[in-house]
């Protein structure tokens, strides 16, 4: 498979992307969260962020049309709605940042960015307050701004609306609704921004099925295994990720 890339990638890049692929992919298949936090800091440091980033987005994408009818019928379309809005601010300016910040500056960015987002995962905190439309919109601009730079925007939203008055499906609808339009705002963005390119599909068709493995075996998982035993190997592999991803480290891992 490795003749038809239209990159010149080294086999070792390939497998490491791969094997990235679909442990975050296990990551999000039993826990909901972690894909992007594992993925794009270790594809960044092999292929560089502005290839990365919409490379995940591409993957994540064949799992949003089978979630979206029910989660549209058990979601609070309103409050998804008024994250939306703040995500069409968000996004576009995250995209602009990828586009235009030096490679180095970005992957930097990304490692402070997860790094931060796992402190807040690991920490447990929880928004209890209501639902206010400017503080739903302000979360869903920094979810679109974290998603348009580096699609890793889960952790403020799943922070926001799992301490809000409503039912747990009510919370897992909104995610899965919010995060399909978040994707399609991601998509305009990239394809105006050009990040969408021939390698980047191509390296989709690549890294998918093992990222769609993981989801499988994960999703199967959630049930059986203890969820927080599993969480606390998301984290750890969260962790792990950023360090691998550290541009300081590029001579002495890569």
């Amino acid at each position: 498979m490795l003749e038809y890339l239209p990159l010149d990638l080294p086999a070792g890049t390939i497998v490491v992307l791969v094997v990235a692929a679909f442990v975050a992919g296990c990551a999000r298949g039993f826990s909901g969260f972690g894909g992007a936090l594992i993925f794009v800091p270790v594809a960044s440091s092999m292929i560089g962020a502005k290839l990365a980033v919409p490379l995940l987005l591409i993957v994540d994408l064949v799992l949003t049309p089978g979630l979206i009818p029910k989660a549209w019928r058990n979601a609070d379309r309103a409050n998804v709605g008024v994250m939306a809005l703040g995500a069409v601010i968000g996004v576009p300016t995250g995209t602009y940042l990828l586009t235009h910040v030096d490679g180095g500056v970005i992957r930097w960015a990304i490692v402070v960015i997860v790094v931060g987002l796992l402190a807040l995962l690991m920490s447990g905190w929880r928004y209890h307050g209501r639902p206010h439309s400017a503080l739903t919109a302000a979360v869903g601009m920094t979810s679109g701004l974290f998603s348009g730079a580096a699609q890793v925007g889960g952790p403020p939203v799943v922070a926001y609306w799992l301490g809000g008055a409503f039912l747990p499906q009510t919370v897992r609808a909104n995610i899965v609704l919010y995060f399909a339009i978040s994707s399609v705002l991601s998509v305009a963005s990239y394809l105006v921004a050009g990040l969408l390119s021939r390698e980047t599909l191509a390296l989709s068709l690549t890294i998918g099925p093992t990222f769609a493995l993981g989801l499988f075996i994960g999703s199967h998982l959630f049930g059986r295994a203890n969820e927080v035993t599993f969480r606390r190997i998301c984290y750890g592999l969260i962790a792990m990720a950023a360090i691998i991803g550290l541009p300081a480290l590029d001579g002495v891992l890569r």
